[in-house]
């Protein structure tokens, strides 16, 4: 047998690989500079390092034009997101949240699509205090950015609830283990003093320039894929076998971003490999760590993640490479089954006379409205709750583990604070996904989360006229093609291309399997609606019986299948 050499492509490298060659393992001159009361913001090669602790430096577009008429620099603020495995909380980790959130903050949190707090508006000179008062709560941001792993998911709330724990224990275990073992996070934010090691010592994973982009990891539980286990580099099915985990089916190569106008950029769906036993599985994870490492590409960053690594070398030589460097070879995957991508709302009975409920929160967006007082009242319940917070991959929140002397305490909280399951929505709303766009992200093209439920006011009429109110149908929204809400996995799908204007996208699973396709390029809400009008029109009258969206759309030949990444422009 030839043995294919393997190589990373040809180019010279980005900036930011030198950036990260001259950074000093991540420390640059982030030290120095966050004691610089001069500006707000940071020099831009910092803000590339400053990814690596968990924050990127943005500022408020909405103020962008006014403040550029006074002569004033950009209303420069940090986004700071929590490294926070499987997405679980304590009540007290929920109260040093919301505090700081009030303190330093913009009043609001958010909950991201990967399962953890993401907070907005903290000015430089608070940073240092943030971070320090967020790790007094035994969490961190280490991590939480940069090319590195970032926050391991696993299912938010399993119909084997006696499975959480042990998925959620690997799921930390795999996000403790592959951090990067420098201490440059400590000696910035925690005042640790610097201790000599030898470059062997201070990155034996990732090396000095670790890796190409962003590296994404995440466990599913059939029947359930809410964590969107094929939009990940590295995925994990978990397999049960008489209600006990036996293992792990083993998915690689997924990923969300693109960019617009560029066919050599695309969603991925992660392909399965492999099955493994538990006790491999951070191995598996190390080793296809420091194979992105080793033939990622440094030169063109928007080529870089896994997927165009598994792409251009071809799935069987990674997976060859892969059991190469383990030493031994992965079993043959075993049966599973999803049903869905969503979350279960309201209360659900759990083990060991535990209780479990899911609230529906917009957007992710914790705060309290004119009429909602979400925050305050998710407060008042986490000064009283004995179990935990689970954040979900869908943006929503589980107050989960609730002792039965508690649930009446808690249930009275909700029913006081008006807190909502979200059942009086429409089950498309519920479905419903938003980025964060503007006015913070500086990538953002378009509104999402400001504008998404201002459209499905309206989409909701058309579902109403058509009887479809019930009828769940995942729909996400981008400000820009990177993915954040995964659009690619959205039965109905806008990427927003300019203000006001989305690309509209089709055809994508209910259960996260296969990948939407544009079906109309460049629309505002007046042509949505005409389109949707029609759409869910011929859905109600024609879908066959338990036939989804996605599956509708295709078989009507509205819109081809997506099946890989590699299709997803034709």
């Amino acid at each position: 047998m030839v043995t294919k050499i393997l190589k990373a492509p040809d180019g010279s490298p980005s900036d930011v690989e030198r950036i990260k060659k001259e950074s000093d393992y991540l420390r640059g001159t982030l030290k120095e500079v966050m004691l610089d009361r001069i500006s707000a913001g940071i020099p831009d090669d910092d803000n590339r390092l400053m990814k690596h602790h968990g924050s990127y430096l943005q500022d408020d577009r909405d103020l962008r034009n006014e403040r550029q008429k006074q002569k004033l620099e950009p209303a420069y603020q940090f986004m700071l997101r929590v490294r926070m495995p499987g997405g679980v909380s304590t009540p007290e980790q929920w109260l040093v949240m919301d505090d700081l959130s009030q303190k330093y903050g913009n009043g609001t949190l958010k909950l991201t699509t990967r399962e953890t707090f993401q907070m907005h508006g903290i000015l430089k000179w608070n940073m240092k205090k943030t971070i320090k008062t967020i790790h007094s709560a035994l969490l961190d941001t280490i991590a939480a950015c940069g090319d590195v792993n970032r926050n391991v998911m696993c299912a938010s709330n399993p119909y084997q609830s006696e499975i959480h724990s042990e998925v959620y224990e690997w799921s930390k275990k795999l996000s403790d283990d592959l951090l990067p073992r420098t201490r440059a996070y400590h000696e910035i934010w925690l005042d640790e003093e610097r201790v000599a090691g030898t470059p062997e010592e201070v990155e034996p994973m990732y090396g000095p320039l670790y890796l190409p982009r962003k590296f994404k990891i995440g466990i599913a539980v059939p029947p359930s894929n809410d964590i969107d286990v094929f939009s990940q580099d590295l995925g994990f099915i978990a397999i049960v076998e008489d209600g006990k985990l036996i293992g792990f089916n083993v998915a690689i190569g997924g990923g969300m971003g693109m960019t617009h106008g560029d066919t050599a950029t695309y969603p991925q769906l992660a392909k399965v490999i492999g099955f493994c036993r538990p006790e491999q599985l951070y191995d598996i994870a190390e080793k296809t760590i420091t194979i992105q490492r080793d033939y990622g590409n440094r030169s063109v960053r928007k080529n870089a993640r896994f997927k165009y690594t598994v792409d251009r070398l071809g799935l069987e030589t990674v997976k060859e490479e892969l059991e190469n460097r383990l030493g031994w070879s992965l079993e043959e995957a075993k049966p599973y089954h999803f049903d869905h991508n969503g979350d279960r709302y309201g209360w659900v009975e759990g083990i060991k006379d535990k209780w479990h409920f899911t609230l529906f929160v917009e957007g992710g967006r914790v705060t309290d409205y004119d009429d909602y007082k979400l925050m305050t009242g998710l407060r008042e319940i986490a000064k009283v709750h004995t179990g935990e917070f689970r954040l979900t991959a869908n943006q929503n929140l589980i107050i989960a583990n609730v002792s039965s002397d508690k649930k009446d305490e808690i249930s009275a909280l909700i029913e006081q604070y008006g807190l909502t399951d979200g059942k009086h929505h429409s089950a498309l709303r519920r479905s419903s996904m938003a980025c964060v766009a503007l006015p913070t992200c500086g990538l953002a093209m378009a509104e999402a989360e400001r504008y998404l439920p201002t459209l499905l006011d309206k989409v909701e009429e058309i579902i109403d006229e058509n009887g479809l109110r019930d009828q769940e149908i995942t729909i996400r929204m981008t400000g820009c093609p990177n993915g954040c809400a995964r659009h690619a996995l959205g039965e109905i799908g806008f990427i927003g291309k300019a203000p006001g204007k989305y690309n509209m996208y089709l055809g994508a699973a209910f259960d996260g399997s296969r990948l939407s396709k544009m079906y109309r390029e460049n629309i505002g809400e007046e042509d949505i609606l005409s389109e949707l009008r029609v759409l869910l029109s011929r859905y109600a009258k024609e879908r066959d019986e338990g036939e989804h969206f996605g599956d509708f759309v295709i078989r009507a030949g509205i819109i081809k299948a997506t099946t890989d990444g590699t299709n997803f422009h034709d």
